[in-house]
């Protein structure tokens, strides 16, 4: 089958176009969209394949699709906008502007401990159902009663899926909006086509996730699991689908707002908010944005099985998943390898968002294509 591409590609950028038809004829890509910014200006802007596991849709340009932890820094941003504002601290104590979160061990955690993944709380405890996914209050209740798995702090452990209602509860508690509210108004300032709760309206424009074979999704007896091992289960696992195994396609996962894990939106809107993070009229402020970017932790992750270094939200560029040549870049991948990341010293802004879901954030598809692009300046 020839895979349809269409789209924008700047001549200097021939290189991303042949990586992108590489990723079908060669690499199992099934729909997907890319898109390259330089100085605020498009120089690729591709979308190929299909939007549906049957192939019988094609990729639009305004096709939506799960982005998953994508959304992390997508939060993070939304929370760092508050601390820019003076609204809150990156040292206050996450129970000083959300009371209930100060149990259980939990007192001394603190939003910078939040945003890096140090505040003790990556699974909840009390077993909760697939329903309650679609209840803010029943979700970050049950994330704020959770007695901390370790002292705030001492240690990191990537927080799957919890990240979203730990940050996202913070964002509500001092801004008073939902996390998917202040998105939107963000968005539309920028252009940029990104969603936490995708309105029933918009709906017809997302993608089928299509699972690789043998990927997770869910249903796991914890009755004989204990310590981390339990941790991290819960932490993908408790509800069943908080990693949205078996519920992805469906219009209540779509239309909940879980930030850590079921963003959605186009590779151009991706590269957009990237973009503007780094032009002339930034989203943080300058300081703001080098403090967020930097390594704020260091160390062996449990649930990534490897050594991980974590910024405010954005994970700042390594050896073992770079953004690029330059140190500067930062960015965040999500499941399946959906990314978006900004490179300061080149004016590089990237999106890349796809609808096989293959383990787990670098692949050969995306690496394929930033290679691409630095190839390419």
């Amino acid at each position: 089958m020839n895979t349809p591409i269409s789209g924008l590609c700047d001549e200097r950028f021939g290189a991303v176009r042949q990586a992108f038809a590489d990723n079908f004829a060669e690499r199992g890509e099934v729909g997907a969209a890319v898109c390259v910014l330089v100085n605020g200006e498009p120089v690729v802007d591709l979308v190929g394949g299909f939007a549906d596991e049957a192939c019988t849709q094609r990729w639009q340009p305004d096709t939506l699709v799960n982005f998953y932890s994508v959304g992390k820094a997508i939060v993070a941003l939304l929370a760092l906008q508050l601390v820019d504002a003076g609204l809150i601290s990156l040292d206050d104590p996450i129970a000083s502007i959300w009371p209930e979160f100060g149990v259980g061990g939990k007192q001394t955690a603190t939003i910078r401990h939040a945003l890096c993944h140090r505040a003790g709380v990556p699974a909840i405890r009390e077993m909760l159902t697939n329903d309650d996914l679609s209840d803010w209050s029943r979700m970050t209740s049950a994330v704020a009663a959770t007695d901390a798995w370790w002292e705030p702090g001492s240690r990191h452990t990537y927080h799957t899926n919890t990240y979203g209602h730990l940050v996202g509860e913070i964002v509500r508690r001092v801004s008073g909006e939902m996390p998917g509210v202040r998105l939107r108004r963000l968005a539309d300032a920028i252009g940029a086509d990104v969603w936490f709760g995708v309105p029933e309206a918009e709906q017809p424009r997302c993608a089928e996730v299509i699972w690789a074979p043998g990927r997770p999704i869910g249903d796991v007896d914890f009755s004989q699991m204990s310590g981390e091992g339990l941790m991290i289960a819960l932490g993908y696992f408790n509800p069943s689908g908080y990693s949205s195994g078996g519920i992805v396609n469906t219009p209540e996962w779509r239309s909940a707002q879980v930030p850590s894990t079921n963003g959605h939106g186009s590779a151009a809107g991706v590269a957009r908010l990237y973009s503007a993070l780094i032009s002339d009229a930034p989203l943080l402020s300058p300081a703001l944005l080098a403090e967020a970017t930097r390594s704020q932790s260091e160390g062996f992750c449990p649930v990534l099985g490897e050594e991980a270094v974590f910024g405010l939200g954005f994970k700042p560029t390594s050896a073992r998943r770079p953004f690029g040549p330059n140190p500067r870049s930062f960015g965040h991948f999500g499941t399946g390898g959906a990314l978006g990341f900004a490179d300061p010293d080149t004016g590089v802004a990237f999106g890349y968002v796809m609808n096989h879901v293959i383990p787990r954030w670098q692949s050969t598809r995306n690496r394929s294509l930033i290679e691409a692009v630095f190839s390419s300046i």
